[in-house]
């Protein structure tokens, strides 16, 4: 076991995005996950019904809480669902993990089309959180929402990955899942002004379920074990593949992936 990541996000009830889905992937990937809860979530594959956010005290004594003991290698931020927990989040991780990577997956709404952001949050998002992640890695209708425009295809997804860098000051891997083409296509674009890309056959599958959590923890995982970025999202985005590829249909909407691809059943030895 290597790499303790810190994960900051909300509880998925039907186990298939969320700290859920985190801490399978970070399990799975030999790392060791630690948890701040942001809010609760009662959903299912159709439908997010209701959300109970956790006051932002209660998510930094959670914060506070683990690194006072076990510490951290890497930290991924998911759901946050206010400005009051965001603020609360960032003043505490740039005292505090400073040096420490930084996965943010600004969540803002479900595969159900549940919205997990608040409206007036997305400044607090914006101007302080971001700065310090490491890398963010948002989706197209993400990206959208943090640069107020629309992104039709391929080229305005990479003119919208530099902008965003050059925006925030960081890294920015922008997934293409959403654009409808033969394959996707993510694009990272490094701090230090180098873009590349990532490309594969899309996979035709119902089960896709907390795939930005997987991604973002599978990167976070990597990070913490002493790989660089590049190496990591490669890493993560094999990982994810696999994990879509294998899954097992499960509910009666959008499925979840199946994290656990890379560990084999435990067999009692007799």
């Amino acid at each position: 076991m290597k790499g303790r990541v810190l994960i900051v996000a909300g509880s998925d009830s039907g186990g298939g995005a969320g700290i859920q889905a985190d801490i399978k992937t970070v399990t799975a990937l030999g790392g060791f996950a630690m948890t701040a809860i942001t809010a609760l979530t009662a959903q299912n594959t159709l439908e997010v019904r209701d959300v109970l956010p956790v006051p932002p005290e209660f998510v930094r004594k959670q914060i506070d809480v683990v690194l006072d003991d076990i510490g951290v290698d890497a930290v991924k931020i998911g759901m946050l669902h206010d400005a009051e927990v965001i603020q609360a989040v960032a003043s505490l991780l740039r005292v505090r993990c400073a040096a420490t990577p930084l996965v943010v997956d600004p969540v803002m709404v479900a595969e159900s089309g549940a919205r997990l952001l608040a409206e007036d949050a997305i400044d607090a998002l914006k101007e302080r959180l971001i700065p310090q992640a490491t890398v963010i890695t948002p989706n197209l209708p993400e990206a959208e929402a943090l640069l107020g425009r629309p992104i039709p295809d391929i080229a305005a997804a990479r003119a919208a990955a530099a902008e965003l860098r050059e925006r925030f000051g960081v890294a920015v891997l922008l997934k293409g899942g959403h654009l409808q083409t033969r394959n996707v296509t993510d694009i990272l674009a490094t701090a230090d002004g180098r873009e590349l890309l990532y490309s594969g056959t899309r996979l035709e599958t119902n089960s896709s379920h907390g795939t930005g959590c997987t991604l973002a923890s599978a990167i976070a995982t990597r990070l913490a074990q002493g790989l660089p970025l590049e190496d990591a999202v490669e890493h993560g985005r094999e990982y994810l593949r696999e994990a879509i590829r294998t899954a097992v249909p499960l509910g009666k909407g959008s499925g979840p992936v199946n994290h656990g691809h890379c560990c084999g059943p435990f067999e009692l030895k007799r």
